[in-house]
């Protein structure tokens, strides 16, 4: 195993290696998105496309992977510098762009595992998720719970990921994602992940619902579940997918 990765050794076997290093993960967002596509590179996928429109703000630093001296670049030129930085032999393209109903095809139609890290402002993650359907595709989807990190996957032939939405426009889909999450912690029961529960209904009670509240936590736990993710997919492991879903969290393991 080459010297970039041999800490890797006894955890992956050197042909997965090899065989993980072609995979091509496309990452939908530079915003959580930069928090895997650092993990994943690290880990060894050497074949990323980034795609985002937006630039570097002071209020993402808490918990996104830039630092000052990105503020005011677009996201996918800023990451895309940091993590050829990291492995200069890398396979990295970055379109400065959003993903729009007239480059959707264009943009999309060239990967094997893609991350969709996309603002739900409107249909484009919907349709994000059709596109990569069509053409077998599996979709990570990644939320930052604050304390934790959840990760939906859809696949051709998992449930889409609109099946959660209840009806509801995607402007609302993260508090819906969050909604029904914690719902079925306690439905089922799962002490675990009662500390969702109460953050949710403070969201809902919020009268000025301007931003999603994140911190650095759940951005890199979830980072570390989406290229555990790409790993068993690629390796052709089972995994859970939509309406399924993995919580992550030390929170309910604490000390009272």
């Amino acid at each position: 195993m080459e010297e970039l990765y041999s800490r890797n050794l006894f955890y992956i076997p050197e042909k997965n290696q090899e065989s993980i290093r072609k995979i091509r993960l496309l990452l939908g967002g530079a915003g959580i998105g930069s928090n895997i596509a650092e993990c994943a590179l690290r880990f060894g996928f050497e074949n990323l496309t980034i795609i985002d429109g937006d630039k570097v703000e002071l209020s993402n630093l808490n918990r996104q992977n830039y630092t000052r001296s990105d503020i005011g670049k677009f996201k996918a030129e800023a990451l895309t510098e940091r993590l050829l930085k990291i492995n200069p032999t890398a396979d990295i393209r970055y379109h400065c762009e959003f993903i729009t109903n007239d480059n959707l095809h264009k943009l999309i139609d060239n990967c094997d595992i893609a991350v969709n890290a996309l603002d739900f402002k409107n249909e484009i993650p919907l349709k994000f998720d059709e596109r990569c359907r069509a053409i077998n595709a599996p979709i990570l989807h990644p939320y930052n719970f604050g304390w934790g990190g959840l990760l939906m996957i859809v696949t051709p032939d998992s449930l889409p990921i609109s099946s959660i939405m209840r009806g509801s426009n995607p402007q609302g889909f993260e508090l819906e994602m969050a909604k029904y999450v914690s719902e079925y912690c306690q439905f089922w029961n799962l002490p675990e992940n009662s500390w969702l529960h109460p953050i949710v209904e403070d969201y809902i009670k919020e009268k000025n619902k301007n931003c999603i509240p994140q911190l650095s936590v759940g951005s890199w736990i979830i980072g570390a579940m989406c290229v555990d993710a790409m790993y068993r997919i690629a390796i052709g492991e089972p995994i859970k997918v939509c309406p399924k879903f993995y919580l992550t969290s030390m929170f309910g393991d604490r000390i009272r």
